[in-house]
């Protein structure tokens, strides 16, 4: 089967009728020349040591050669061959906390833009394994399906924020139970949730629901981002400019959030996973992923391609080869004397 890899490419043989008339056009001038200075069978004779057949083999070699070199161009592909393409991996669900919550400033720029800056590098890293974000805050959505798009999972993650979910809070529950849901259910391995979050849980179910997750064969690895202290939610208008307020309780009270580490180390035991607490040096990144890639991969796509292989090289070869021997062609004739005898004046 032959096919052309660029084959506009091909619209270059176009030139080949008008490169030929150029040739026929600079011949018949010649000719008109010759009967220009005098007698055209005198004047042949005279010139008799040029081949016209010659003339013609150089030009025709040389119009092949162009030929050739243009189809060269267009990439002709001949044959196929069969690769297969296997993925290996786990498949991982991110949990992203974007409450209200996850705008503390306690670490910079703040605890939601830590968090997408450290999944951003977590999927940089990944080789072969799926990923699915889920986001939450009241309540938990899908944000991406688990995907092997890496581009396409951290365009996602860029369009995460604390207004993507109306009803706000922290439910840890929600999102471990949207995550069981998202994974393949016939299976009880290679199934990892990494839940990013400042860990205030406001379900209370968070720990029934790990469990639940451990049954499931779900690894989950916590990652708690902010500090212990206690640290005001800063106030945003409708265009996302701080007001230089912060959020506060029907009391009138500031409302302050804490990073609550006990329930994430409890959650990630429960399911012989880890906790892992955010710092600025990012090294619980190398540690996580170090972390998944130990974890027993799975086969997660087997694909055969089929890839036409290149044949051009001979051609354009064969182009050069023509082009070559039209160099060393010369025009004049080979002129045989007569030998009229050793005695002969």
């Amino acid at each position: 089967m032959l096919r052309f890899a660029r084959i506009e490419y091909l619209y270059i043989l176009l030139f080949i009728p008008v490169l030929i008339l150029f040739y026929i056009y600079v011949f018949n001038r010649k000719k008109t020349a010759l009967e220009r200075f005098g007698n055209l069978e005198l004047v042949s004779k005279l010139a008799s040591a040029t081949s016209r057949k010659k003339q013609i083999l150089k030009v025709t070699l040389i119009i092949l050669s162009f030929g050739l070199m243009s189809f060269s161009l267009s990439r002709p592909q001949i044959g196929t061959k069969y690769e297969e393409v296997k993925r290996v991996g786990q498949d991982i669900i991110v949990a992203l906390d974007v409450s209200r919550s996850m705008l503390a400033e306690d670490i910079k720029p703040s605890r939601l833009e830590k968090a997408k800056h450290e999944i951003a590098t977590i999927i940089d890293k990944l080789k072969g394994d799926r990923i699915g974000l889920i986001a939450f805050a009241g309540e938990a959505f899908v944000q991406c399906p688990l995907t092997l798009d890496y581009g396409a999972a951290k365009m996602f993650l860029d369009a995460m924020s604390t207004d993507l979910i109306p009803l706000q809070g922290t439910n840890i529950s929600e999102a471990i139970a949207l995550a069981i849901k998202s994974f393949n259910q016939r299976e009880r391995k290679h199934k990892v949730l990494l839940l990013i979050t400042d860990g205030e849980d406001h379900s209370g179910n968070a720990l029934k629901m790990a469990e639940a997750a451990e049954k499931e064969g779900i690894v989950i690895y916590t990652v708690g981002i902010g500090s212990r202290e206690g640290v005001p939610i800063p106030e945003f208008d409708d265009k996302g400019n701080k007001t230089g307020g912060f959020k506060k309780d029907k009391e009138g009270k500031v409302v302050t959030t804490k990073l609550d580490e006990v329930l994430l180390e409890k959650i990630a035991l429960q399911t012989n996973g880890k906790y892992y607490r955010a710092t600025p040096g990012e090294a619980e990144l190398t540690k996580i992923y170090k972390a998944i890639s130990g974890l027993e991969k799975k086969e997660l796509g087997s694909k055969q391609f089929t890839q036409f292989e290149d044949r051009f090289q001979y051609i354009l070869l064969l182009s050069f080869i023509f082009l070559t021997v039209e160099v060393f062609i010369t025009e004049r004739k080979k002129i045989k004397e007569e030998w009229k005898g050793r005695f002969a004046e």
